[in-house]
């Protein structure tokens, strides 16, 4: 399964005066779909890192379709697009309760050693996982 999604209520502080999430806090929401996505593969963002592995985001494209709002329960949806030497890369949106299509956005991150913060390939396990 290259899919995954989770449920985010967009909370008071995430809006703007007219009840609209503002646009920097749509980044938040997609990396808690990356995060939950990996977790899901049985691969944590914490043992990468305690493994000495970082993976920054290099590249992201947001596009924002229709606004999400105040106590607005969201479906974060991020889906494995390709991985290739030391990239992978991830495409994701963000519905409503109602399936709206509220954003769009595709990210490309790199495997990187965080001792000598160059990309690396990513190890085996991550490889096999991302296989399946």
């Amino acid at each position: 399964m290259n899919e995954h999604q989770i449920n985010v209520r967009v909370r008071y502080s995430e809006t703007d005066q007219m009840s609209v999430v503002y646009h920097g806090n749509y980044v938040p929401y997609f990396e808690m779909g990356r995060v939950e996505w990996l977790r899901n593969k049985g691969i944590s963002y914490k043992s990468l890192e305690e493994n000495g592995i970082a993976l920054p985001i290099v590249s992201m494209t947001i596009n924002y379709k229709k606004p999400a709002r105040y106590d607005d329960l969201l479906k974060v949806i991020t889906k494995f697009k390709s991985q290739s030497s030391v990239k992978i890369e991830f495409d994701c949106e963000i519905r409503n309760e109602n399936d709206e299509l509220l954003t769009t956005a595709q990210f490309l991150l790199v495997f990187v050693d965080i001792n000598s913060g160059k990309p690396i390939a990513p190890p085996k396990y991550i490889l096999e996982v991302l296989e399946n």
